[in-house]
């Protein structure tokens, strides 16, 4: 398995202790939950059963599928015939039967995949769940029971933040995030692919590090050519994958689109209050809910912008295919099937880069850290931006503040080769440099860093940075 070696630690350690765990995981949809229970625990899972996505049947008939689907589930695993359950309750008893016939004292594991998708209106699954574990699950020392989900809403308000009959009874929860670029590259070459760092790092800015979505990644073909099946061609693989992202595993999947495209407008995205008032929405547990939910799930972060106050938090979107998405994909039909080959260096797709390489970065501030020799020193990371007069503003990539009294003021960019500074330029940074250093305590001193993917070009002007990360250093491995 590539990367993940946390979280398989993690799993047989509890699956070592002599007491009973329950164990939620969760992560945004296509990260590989259920790869890395299944390859963890391979030939030891005792019982597992994966639950019917709710788009396939009426609501009407969900219940119903949910429990024949739970009672053939058993059967496969050896439970002898028995009456089909009726409801939740029966089910579950069912269960605590069958691992108790078969108990030998060793170590069982139980695996319930995709467990918000049992949870259809009125069906009683959270209470007879709760009756499962509190009342026979954690008396059994032997027993570890694993559940997982891409509802991260439904994983975070009913079973880690539960506040009636489960609460405090998670005994572990793991966040399953995307690969970084260092894993990345392991992937790529276990699944034989030859490409160039350059070519993985444009990768990260389409698919995100999603190991499903690089599994379409075919090793007899370009990169351009492979983002044309995927996304272009007359039958793109990915075609709706957008919508299957959040249509899946939210309630109300049109509202938390929503928020998503109105974050993508604007790079160092909005505060609660703006987006109440752009998409007309009450400020609520409702969106509460779906911020925290889409925060989980990766696909946004929340931060302090630099000089305010905590009252203007920033939330900002993160996720890579859903920026690529919505800049290519979502606001027109595209008829071209070989747009990427015949347009990547066209204008369009060079600024696409430039705002998807800054992503790249804030999405591996801690080997960005490493590279400068600060990865022990505390650090808050934000864009920066500030208008100075009715016609101009300053606006500043990424700010590495730390307490060691030093602020790295970032400029990131993605080139071909490597980056030169000309007068022009030159004088900007040095504007910027004074600006900053205006706006911070006299005792903080202002480094200039650049971020750019094949370094810098010594001349006259190059000296205006003080520190340059390349793109090779994003590859680190994290620690």
């Amino acid at each position: 398995m590539i990367g993940r070696e946390r979280e398989i630690r993690e799993l047989n350690n509890l699956y070592e202790k002599n007491k009973a765990e329950l164990v939620a995981i969760y992560g945004r949809r296509r990260v590989g939950k259920t790869y890395l229970v299944d390859e963890t625990f391979a030939g030891r899972i005792t019982f597992r059963h994966a639950a019917l996505s709710p788009a396939d049947e009426e609501a009407r008939g969900l219940l119903h599928a949910q429990l024949e689907h739970f009672y053939n589930s058993l059967e496969l695993y050896g439970m002898a015939k028995a009456e089909k359950p009726k409801n939740w309750l029966d089910a579950f008893l069912l269960l605590e039967k069958f691992l108790q016939k078969i108990d030998d004292g060793s170590r069982q594991v139980v695996f319930l995949d995709e467990l918000p998708w049992l949870d259809t209106p009125q069906s009683g699954f959270m209470r007879a769940f709760e009756g499962f574990w509190n009342n026979w699950g954690c008396h059994r020392k032997n027993l570890m029971v694993i559940v997982c989900g891409s509802a991260n809403s439904w994983i975070l308000d009913n079973l880690i933040n539960n506040h009636g009959g489960l609460y405090g009874r998670v005994t572990r929860e793991i966040k399953l995030s995307p690969f970084n670029l260092h894993e990345c590259e392991e992937y790529y070459k276990e699944n034989d692919v030859v490409i160039s760092r350059y070519d993985i790092v444009q990768s990260y800015m389409i698919f995100g590090g999603i190991p499903y979505y690089m599994g379409y990644v075919d090793a007899g073909k370009s990169f351009a050519q492979n983002v044309d099946e995927v996304f272009f061609a007359k039958k793109p693989r990915l075609q709706n994958e957008f919508d299957r992202l959040f249509d899946a595993v939210f309630v109300n999947p049109e509202a938390v689109k929503s928020i998503v495209r109105l974050l993508y407008t604007k790079n160092a995205g909005y505060t609660r209050r703006e987006i109440t008032e752009k998409l007309g929405i009450s400020d609520g547990g409702r969106l509460s809910r779906n911020l925290n939910a889409l925060i989980a799930s990766d696909f946004i972060t929340k931060y302090v912008p630099f000089g305010m106050s905590k009252r203007e938090e920033h939330y900002k979107l993160i996720d890579p295919f859903c920026q690529f998405y919505l800049h290519f994909i979502g606001p027109q039909l595209q008829t071209n099937h070989k747009f990427w080959q015949q347009n990547t260096t066209e204008q369009t797709v060079v600024t696409w880069r430039g705002y998807a390489f800054e992503n790249v970065c804030f999405n591996h501030i801690e080997q960005i850290k490493d590279a400068l020799g600060i990865a022990g020193v505390i650090t808050t990371s934000s864009a920066w931006s500030k208008r100075e007069d009715d016609k101009n503003g300053l606006q500043i990539d990424l700010l590495l503040c730390r307490n060691d009294n030093v602020i790295n003021m970032c400029e990131i960019k993605f080139y071909p080769g490597e980056f030169t500074v000309n007068k022009s330029y030159y004088n900007t940074i040095l504007q910027r440099q004074e600006t900053l250093a205006r706006e911070v305590s006299r005792k903080m001193v202002v480094h200039n860093t650049l971020i750019t993917t094949n370094g810098l070009k010594r001349n006259e002007y190059s000296g205006i940075f003080t520190n340059t990360v390349t793109m090779e250093d994003l590859f680190r491995e994290s620690r």
